[in-house]
């Protein structure tokens, strides 16, 4: 498996932090604290993770701006794929990425453990999912893929193709070898 490392953000961080909070919550009633300590850990966990989602800052970014920090896809994508992360760490869940690749490119078949909510924002692409018919993607166009379902995608068009994937769990990548009947 293969995993895009990057810095924690508030939202991550934040995902964290309510997890610790439920987790805290269930050990403090299983040890039969009273209700105003259950209270008092649910709110100071509550403002940790408030302020940390305080210091997130909202973004708007065109898929062609040069602040963008483009970075090689995972090592099963032939030379020529490129990531951007736009938002969360892409070892944690919740992360938006670009993904980029050449005209004419194929991206093998492959899986993600997470599901992702997919946009074609430049070019043409053919999506298929296995068990799924092959469509067509055009720019603005939606695609969604439930976890571990195997695809391929070609990109169609002479020009780059340019897609925003929003992943729920971490970013990563899983050769496929098998049938797509």
């Amino acid at each position: 498996m293969q995993r895009i490392a990057s810095r924690w953000s508030a939202s991550a961080l934040s995902t964290v932090l309510g997890l610790a909070t439920l987790a805290t919550l269930a050990t403090l009633a299983a040890s039969g604290a009273n209700a105003s300590e259950q209270t008092a850990a649910a709110a100071t966990a509550s403002v940790a993770a408030k302020a940390s989602s305080q210091t997130e800052k909202p973004l708007a970014i065109a898929a062609s701006s040069p602040d963008l920090k483009w970075g090689a896809c995972p090592a099963l994508f032939p030379a020529g794929c490129e990531i951007a992360v736009l938002h969360g760490n892409p070892a944690q869940p919740n992360a938006d990425i670009y993904l980029r690749v050449p005209g004419n490119y194929v991206i093998p078949a492959h899986s993600h453990t997470s599901a992702e909510r997919m946009v074609l924002v430049t070019g043409q692409l053919k999506l298929q999912y296995k068990g799924s018919s092959m469509t067509t993607l055009n720019s603005g166009e939606y695609a969604f893929g439930p976890a571990s379902l195997p695809h391929k995608v070609e990109c169609v068009s002479k020009t780059p193709c340019t897609l925003f994937i929003a992943f729920e769990g971490p970013v990563d990548a899983h050769a496929f070898a098998g049938s797509f009947e």
